[in-house]
């Protein structure tokens, strides 16, 4: 007869010995002992579903529970008392993990009727990421299964102290609403390797690029189809190298068709030294030509001059072509959506170092595109550019590309854009090889950084690597906990203690999810593997643990608000104090060395990140300030401060500022970034701008960025300053028809301060605007 099983959920189902065998298998699996094999599991399997049969002769139905009631005692009566423990544990964790799971129903279907009964504007939630339009339906959605997936996770794929930190504001896991699915947060993606032989997004294959708007065109696809396999942003490494043979194509391509039209009105297209000459063009390896080289082909001075005039005519379309297509580029990244339509993607551009006429072309016009911004004269959110400072290259006059470090200058105090990495602070500089561009230091647009790789010391490159995931310590309630508020005096050995307990417990997350991560296959991330985006993923079979390629990616420890847990340690911050400032890089220092002994131990790449504050921004002080109310210059404000940055309302002056906030770039090798806040209209004055840039690299920053206000017109266009009246069109703002002002709030822009919530709201309120 049919046997018939009884499921938790009171559902019935057919009766599959295949489950009961692999659970039985899994049990086995799950214990250390080479002597045990098919013969063990099938001796218990067989017991059991004897057991089974003889008790459906009397029962109508049969449970799933009675059934692993049934595994358990064979396995004891057998004496397999491992295999009975390990398997008896884990089902205890899974029935914790369902009245876990359903202990959170009510809080978190309150979540959700919040996110579907209010507007973006009244529900804080609806704005943590302001990338996304709350009120959107997919939108909606993804805050609907962000909601629900951060549950799951904590009841079913985590240790009850990770998720007990997490939940009590200890640490704050970030996106844990994707660690269920195993993606990895951030790649730095190779475009020369996708080039080469074309790619696949799972709907046909792409061929290979042939002309520069090609490049910019499958540029964008594979930053929108990459972003569907990770949680966090995208970045190329080498924008403007990986751009350049485009532009050599395109180049080609006009000097050929020019030499044809100019000879077809001559009708000289059947001379075969023309035709030689047109092949010759194939072989050029750069736009940069001598003419007289063709002498080889053409004797006719005439012909010659009409081959100068085609090659000035080519390189010009050329030119325009590469600006057309940086144009295109920019507005596919600001329109274009992934994650089921719910946002753009989170993209970033590094560039500045190609010294080669196309390269140079390349940047040119990037630059220029983004100048004159989206097709209102919007300032464009995506992609964050990056231009890469290198002495040699671009930093001094004398330098070749020093013409487009000031055009990039002149653009930021504009658009906001470009930031500014330096490829020569020490840290940076080690890992530079001349000639090899794959080993310049990138950085995502929020800070990450991804560059030593103790997996593969002789290798240690850029290009298809990321962060997997990284969690942060809330350093603030260790700073009042030890601090002299509850103390007579600053227990700092307390506090060293319970941080480095802290790290501990972090460092077992960190890998518990990154097993996770592994566990997944090639078949869950056809893009960022089955493409062999991420570096090692080429060579991965569709069953094969993912350890072998995901091992190059990064484990980061985060951290945030460092000013207040100097403030509740010793009454002072780091600005306010040298005393502090050297407490201040102990602590971080402190936690640099944890994670480098965890490198060692474990053979992965742990590493610091100063936390972007994005949507952790207002969780930590909320938590904090109900248990210890309103402490003065700790928990009084909507936010703590982010990172290691000395407070924003805390006017430094910028060269201390910078001096201050330098030596912590070194310490956060996962990551890091520096702002400076202008006042002012910084396109009036471009050499105060560049003379802030200049102390960046005077202090050994190696990611900066320099804020100041970016106002617009909708109804005129007019980009800059504005206060209650447009300078342009004389227009009088109103609530009906307000003025854009956008402001950047972490390494990512996130636009108009309506997207914010309300701690980022805050903090941007709070920021001391240095005047030039």
């Amino acid at each position: 007869m049919d046997i018939i099983i009884l499921k938790r959920d009171n559902q019935k189902d057919k009766f599959n010995g295949t489950k009961i065998a692999i659970a039985i298998k899994k049990g086995f699996d799950s214990v250390e002992n080479d002597h045990y094999n098919e013969d063990d599991v099938n001796g218990v399997y067989n017991q059991v579903l004897k057991q089974i049969k003889t008790l459906s002769e009397t029962e109508k139905f049969v449970s799933i529970e009675f059934i692993q009631d049934l595994i358990e005692k064979e396995l004891l009566r057998q004496n397999y008392i491992d295999v009975y423990e390990s398997f008896a544990s884990y089902r205890a964790r899974r029935n914790d993990s369902r009245k876990i799971f359903i202990s959170k129903q009510h809080k978190f279907l309150k979540a959700i009727e919040k996110l579907n009964q209010k507007e973006a504007i009244d529900e804080d939630a609806k704005r943590e990421n302001a990338n996304v339009d709350g009120n959107s339906p997919m939108g909606m959605m993804l805050q609907f299964g962000s909601t629900v997936s951060k549950e799951f996770a904590k009841a079913y794929q985590m240790n009850q102290d990770y998720y007990n930190a997490h939940d009590s504001g200890q640490i704050h896991i970030h996106d844990l609403d994707f660690l269920p699915m195993g993606t990895t947060t951030c790649n730095q993606i190779n475009l020369e390797k996708l080039f080469k032989e074309g790619f696949s997004t799972g709907h046909g294959h792409l061929r290979p690029p042939k002309d520069i708007m090609s490049y910019t065109a499958l540029a964008a696809i594979a930053i929108q189809s990459n972003q569907n396999d990770q949680h966090g942003g995208q970045s190329i490494p080498a924008f403007d190298h990986y751009m350049a043979p485009g532009v050599l194509y395109t180049f080609k391509k006009q000097f050929k068709q020019r030499i044809y039209d100019y000879f077809e009105i001559q009708d000289k297209l059947d001379d075969i030294k023309i035709n030689e000459a047109l092949k010759h063009i194939d072989s050029l390896d750069s736009i940069t030509i001598d003419i007289y080289e063709f002498e080889q082909f053409l004797s006719d001075k005439q012909d010659i001059k009409t081959v100068d005039k085609a090659y000035d005519k080519a390189v010009r379309v050329t030119n325009r072509i590469t600006y057309q297509a940086m144009e295109a580029f920019i507005h596919n990244l600001n329109t274009m959506h992934s994650r089921a339509g719910a946002q753009v993607p989170f993209s970033s551009i590094n560039f500045g170092t190609d010294i080669s006429p196309e390269g140079r072309m390349v940047i040119e016009n990037y630059l220029k595109a983004l100048d004159s911004g989206l097709g209102k004269g919007e300032t464009p959110i995506f992609p964050i550019a990056i231009f890469k400072v290198k002495e040699g290259i671009n930093y001094f006059p004398e330098d070749m590309n020093y013409d487009l470090f000031k055009l990039a200058m002149k653009v930021s105090a504009k658009r906001l854009f470009p930031n500014f990495s330096f490829i020569d602070a020490p840290y940076n500089k080690e890992y530079y090889q001349e000639g090899r561009y794959e080993t310049e230091i990138t950085y995502m647009g929020c800070r990450t950084r991804v560059m030593s790789d103790i997996t593969d010391p002789e290798d240690e490159v850029v290009t298809g690597r990321g962060n997997l995931s990284f969690t942060s310590i809330n350093l603030v309630r260790l700073g009042i906990k030890y601090g002299i508020l509850n103390n007579e005096e600053t227990d700092m050995e307390g506090f060293y203690d319970e941080l480095g307990a802290l790290m501990e417990l972090v460092k077992d997350q960190l890998l518990d999810r990154y097993e996770i991560q592994c566990n997944k296959t090639i078949g869950n991330f056809k893009f960022l593997l089955g493409q062999g985006v991420w570096k090692n993923s080429e060579n991965l079979k569709p069953s094969d643990n993912l350890h072998e390629a995901l091992k190059h990616g990064s484990l980061a420890f985060g951290f945030i608000g460092l000013a207040e847990t100097l403030k509740a340690l010793v009454g002072e911050h780091h600005g306010e104090s040298e005393a502090s400032q050297k407490l201040g890089l102990e602590i971080v220092e402190f936690m640099r060395q944890k994670a480098d002994e965890y490198s060692e131990e474990y053979q992965l790449n742990f590493s610091l990140i100063a936390t972007p504050a994005e949507g952790l921004s207002g969780r930590f002080v909320g938590i904090d300030h109900s248990i210890f109310g309103n402490i003065p210059g700790i928990t009084d404000r909507d936010y703590y401060t982010n990172s290691f940055h000395v407070p924003v309302y805390y006017d430094s002056g910028i060269e201390d500022k910078l001096r201050l906030e330098a030596p912590y770039h070194a310490l956060t090798n996962g990551g890091h970034i520096t702002y400076v806040e202008l006042d002012g209209d910084t396109n009036q004055n471009p050499d105060a701008f560049e003379e802030v840039v200049q102390l960046m690299r005077k202090y050994n920053i190696g990611y900066g960025a320099i804020n100041h206000p970016v106002d617009r017109d909708p109804e005129c266009g007019y980009t800059g300053i504005i206060n209650d009246e447009c300078p342009q069109c004389g227009r009088i703002e109103t609530s009906a028809q307000p003025f854009e002002r956008i402001r950047r709030i972490t390494g990512y822009l996130v636009g108009t301060l309506d997207r914010f919530n309300d701690a980022k709201r805050a903090e941007e309120h709070d920021r001391v605007k240095h005047t030039l």
